[in-house]
């Protein structure tokens, strides 16, 4: 009986798989997977040529082209090397917010979001009206004759040339002003921590980043677009694509009201929000809007905060121009706790 049990399992083993056989079997189909599994850096390569694609695309289709980043990303979160991209959109959950619940998240001075700025334009009208000014009174007193007469007065024109504009076709003094802005030591400072912002909440949000800018007052629509992979005015938006997109807008005028009392880049922010709420399938009241406006702000500024170093090593690298692949490693290269 002890021999025929002996016999019986020498026979199992001889006619199946030995554990040596299955560890080979086991070793052989790693092995074939890491052949087959592109690396981290081919992966990186991959999405590297993608924006290269897309910097070189016309203008009327790059959002068309952002599916190839959109497919890189994928591909980098499946390898567990972009472990961040698209992380906060399972978080995400509208609700109420009040004015006041805005400094829980470090908004210095609530009552000033979605109020335009304006110190620069008041900055700038300013200096125009005092320089023309003492240039009338200096070319009074050294230009001989008539000439003092005339410069003076063609000169003092210039101001109510400025305040007409202005007052009429305010946009078309907005180039001038922006450029003006620039004299202001926290321009810089703000531009960056404005455009990170963006550009980090858009990567939490599974959004592929194509570019960035550090112009204050340069639309962020591209990032509802690539997100989607359909032009804006193409179809209407469900509610949780809404919430994403309006986190993403509104992530600047987070990051500004963190560290400053007044924010200067609003404007186009809210005009991209403004956009995206018009797209919704479900249509909000004006109440409706104006607490999502709260609550986007809310959200965004939540997520600066937990993500404050990722923030931080992204504003330093836009600092210094890097590329965008460089950026989404500066966020990938932080370790969470």
């Amino acid at each position: 009986m002890a021999a025929a049990l002996r016999n019986n399992r020498v026979g199992r083993g001889s006619s199946g798989f030995s554990q040596r056989d299955a560890r080979a079997v086991l070793t052989r189909s790693q092995q074939s997977a890491s052949v087959t599994q592109p690396s981290v850096d081919v992966l990186f390569g991959n999405l590297n040529v993608a924006y290269n694609d897309h910097k070189q695309a016309p203008p009327s289709m790059k959002f068309q082209f952002s599916a190839g980043i959109l497919e890189c990303m994928q591909d980098l979160k499946n390898a567990g090397a972009a472990p961040k991209w698209g992380a906060a959109t399972e978080s995400l959950s509208r609700r109420n917010v009040f004015q006041g619940e805005l400094r829980q998240v470090g908004i210095k001075n609530p009552d000033r979001i979605a109020v335009p700025s304006v110190r620069n334009d008041a900055a700038f009208l300013a200096t125009v009206t005092v320089s023309t000014s003492l240039l009338a009174v200096i070319a009074g007193a050294v230009l001989p004759g008539d000439w003092g007469f005339f410069t003076s007065y063609l000169v003092g024109g210039i101001t109510l040339g400025v305040l007409a504009v202005g007052s009429t076709a305010p946009g078309l003094l907005q180039f001038a002003i922006d450029k003006f802005s620039q004299v202001f030591p926290d321009y810089r400072e703000r531009v960056v921590r404005h455009e990170a912002a963006h550009l980090l909440l858009g990567y939490l949000m599974g959004v592929p980043v194509t570019g960035y800018g550090l112009d204050i007052g340069q639309e962020h629509t591209e990032f509802a677009e690539a997100k989607i992979q359909k032009r804006l005015i193409e179809r209407m938006l469900e509610d949780s694509e809404i919430d994403q997109l309006a986190v993403v807008a509104v992530a600047g005028i987070a990051a500004e009201g963190q560290k400053y009392e007044e924010v200067m880049g609003q404007n186009a922010d809210l005009f991209d929000l403004q956009r995206i709420l018009l797209r919704a399938k479900n249509k909000m009241s004006d109440g409706q809007q104006q607490n999502m406006t709260r609550w986007a702000v809310f959200t965004a500024g939540s997520l600066l905060r937990q993500y404050k170093k990722e923030h931080e090593a992204l504003v330093e690298a836009m600092s210094r121009g890097a590329p965008v692949i460089e950026c989404v490693k500066a966020i990938e290269d932080v370790k969470t706790t």
